[in-house]
């Protein structure tokens, strides 16, 4: 199994904001609200990964390279720091996993046997109707 490559925390930025709510205006309930900002370039990821991440369509990445990511869904400032950088290994990961092998659509010797006997079979039916009908 591939282990997803370490990011170290000197390398995530992570700063308190007021959330936002409709329209606009600041929310006083939810002030514990995190944006993790994380440029992948100046990353110590290998490089094949970054350009994995700089190639993935995702609404976080911005064009420069920097993933953004916002958690205010939890009430302490801790949960939603911990939330922010489990979402960042996430996406990380995702790259970082091979894609899954897909199985040979080849039908088997087998199948391939059963289908010709079968189609053997149904024209010997077929031929002995046409007799019969003569």
């Amino acid at each position: 199994m591939i282990r997803s490559p370490a990011i170290h925390e000197n390398e995530i930025e992570l700063s308190a904001v007021r959330a936002q709510g409709a329209g606009g205006q600041n929310v006083n309930k939810v002030s514990s609200a995190i944006h993790l900002r994380f440029d992948i370039r100046a990353s110590s990821l290998p490089d094949p990964v970054k350009q994995r991440l700089l190639n993935l369509h995702d609404h976080r990445i911005t064009r420069d390279g920097v993933v953004i990511i916002k958690a205010q869904s939890y009430r302490t400032q801790e949960q939603n720091r911990e939330d922010a950088v489990r979402r960042l290994l996430q996406l990380v990961d995702s790259v970082v996993l091979p894609p899954r092998v897909r199985r040979a659509t080849k039908p088997s010797l087998s199948a391939r046997l059963k289908r010709l006997n079968d189609k053997a079979s149904r024209s010997r039916i077929k031929s002995m109707r046409s007799r019969i009908s003569d």
